[in-house]
């Protein structure tokens, strides 16, 4: 099933009537083993679809299957959705990036729990890792080595919704698994914080494989964070930013930031210029609750409300104070996914 942008009530909504109770364990930054792991009903690629010779833009459709759809950033920048192909993969969220790709699906069975698998260019799986929660988020760094989720979870004695975040990393390349970044070495506003209510979400890699950004909340506040993964450790550079994603020149961050309090319309996307600090509104003014993707250095892509119940579109918007505003790029899909040739 493909997921509409993720609010955050509609999931706590979907956590109170779900009939399971998650099992959610906090686990620290710990070699990659074979607890954990699952291979069966591992994702398979369509006969001959690799990510060396279809470049385009990868995308959720209804019923979560995948597809690639050849896209231009020149002239009108649209995505064929006629000549749209079949991966073969179904996926509640999909990203891929460099030499690798990230699926994450509802698993099933008695409880919540989600299937992680990461795919090679050819979206073969070469790894799988079964995690308690719902799909959220799914990021993978430029290169592709580094993998990233965020799951809903319930269960957190502090969490006074019975909601809350869980986050993992996994180094493709050395094996490194994080189920948990929570044991990260936080620092807000300069001081070293610790709190049982610490919950990340959003992560977004730079291009080096070590740096990354992602969401932090706490105190019911939100932040967004600068994370080092050599050091294990996390300042955060603003408040209010949610769901960042880094540009592909490494110099701006895309979030969501909440401009008005309650359900209604809360949401408006701004871009970060990681040099001075400052925040621009790009030109889309309804609520966007998606980690938006960067198409090219100057486009995004991010999802909203179809017109059918449950189903999203994608639409882009140019990434500055243009006064050009959102055009629609393809209907019932999300999760939108650049793939450059070469990449």
């Amino acid at each position: 099933m493909t997921l509409p942008p993720l609010s955050l009530r509609a999931r706590i909504i979907a956590l109170t009537a779900a009939t399971a109770v998650l099992a959610t364990v906090a686990v620290g930054y710990t070699v990659a083993a074979a607890d954990g792991d699952d291979r069966s009903r591992e994702p398979v690629a369509a006969p001959g679809l690799t990510l060396d010779y279809a470049p385009g833009l990868y995308h959720a459709a209804r019923k979560g299957n995948v597809f690639s759809a050849p896209y231009s950033s020149s002239g009108t920048g649209a995505a064929d959705g006629a000549r749209s192909r079949n991966t073969g993969l179904s996926c509640d969220r999909f990203h891929a990036s460099g030499r690798s790709a990230v699926c994450i699906a509802s698993h099933p069975g008695i409880s919540q729990k989600t299937k992680v698998s990461v795919l090679d260019r050819k979206l073969a799986t070469r790894r799988t890792v079964v995690v308690g929660g719902i799909p959220n988020r799914a990021r993978v760094s430029p290169s592709g080595r580094m993998v990233a989720w965020t799951l809903f979870v319930s269960g957190d004695s502090y969490a006074s919704s019975s909601f809350s975040t869980r986050s993992g990393i996994l180094d493709t390349r050395t094996g490194y698994l994080v189920k948990n970044v929570e044991t990260l070495q936080l620092y807000l506003e300069g001081r070293r914080y610790h709190a049982p209510d610490v919950n990340y979400w959003g992560i977004t890699f730079a291009d080096d494989d070590n740096r990354f950004y992602a969401t932090v909340a706490t105190k019911g506040k939100t932040y967004l964070v600068e994370g080092d993964i050599k050091t294990w450790k996390a300042r955060t550079l603003r408040r209010n930013a949610e769901c960042p994603s880094l540009s592909p020149d490494g110099t701006r961050i895309a979030f969501k930031k909440r401009v008005r309090e309650g359900t209604q319309n809360p949401w408006r996307l701004y871009v970060l210029d990681l040099r001075t600090m400052r925040e621009t509104p790009v030109a889309e003014t309804r609520s966007v609750d998606d980690q938006a993707a960067w198409l090219d250095d100057s486009t995004l892509a991010y999802a909203l409300p179809g017109r059918a119940k449950g189903t999203s579109d994608i639409w882009t918007v140019p990434a500055d104070a243009s006064a050009t505003g959102p055009s629609l790029l393809l209907r019932d899909a999300s999760s939108p996914s650049m793939v450059v040739a070469g990449g």
